[in-house]
């Protein structure tokens, strides 16, 4: 049976409080977890940007954007962990046009 592929783009915000260290750790901790899930066509960081509203209060966040092409089981997976970990402030993954 054929597995099923898509292409995909997640975005996802650090908070920038936890300080230099935290924010890399996170940052290297989800584009490992999607590289070895999913074949990485571009990664992109952002660096620190204003919020467009406060979040927690929280003003500032460190923003990461990944495109890739994974399972379709994976993105579901990754929205999962990214959402149950402390220091994403928001995520969002959307599926592409291939």
């Amino acid at each position: 049976m054929e597995k099923r592929t898509g292409l995909y783009e997640t975005t996802f915000v650090v908070n920038t409080a936890l300080g230099e260290e935290a924010v890399n750790a996170l940052k290297e901790k989800f584009t490992s977890l999607i590289a070895e899930n999913a074949t990485v066509e571009k990664t992109e960081e952002w660096g620190n940007r204003k919020l467009a509203y406060p979040i927690d209060d929280y003003t500032e966040g460190y923003y990461v954007y990944v495109k890739y092409t994974s399972p379709t089981a994976f993105p579901a997976e990754l929205k999962r962990i990214l959402n149950i970990t402390d220091g994403i402030l928001r995520s969002l993954t959307i599926k592409c046009e291939e």
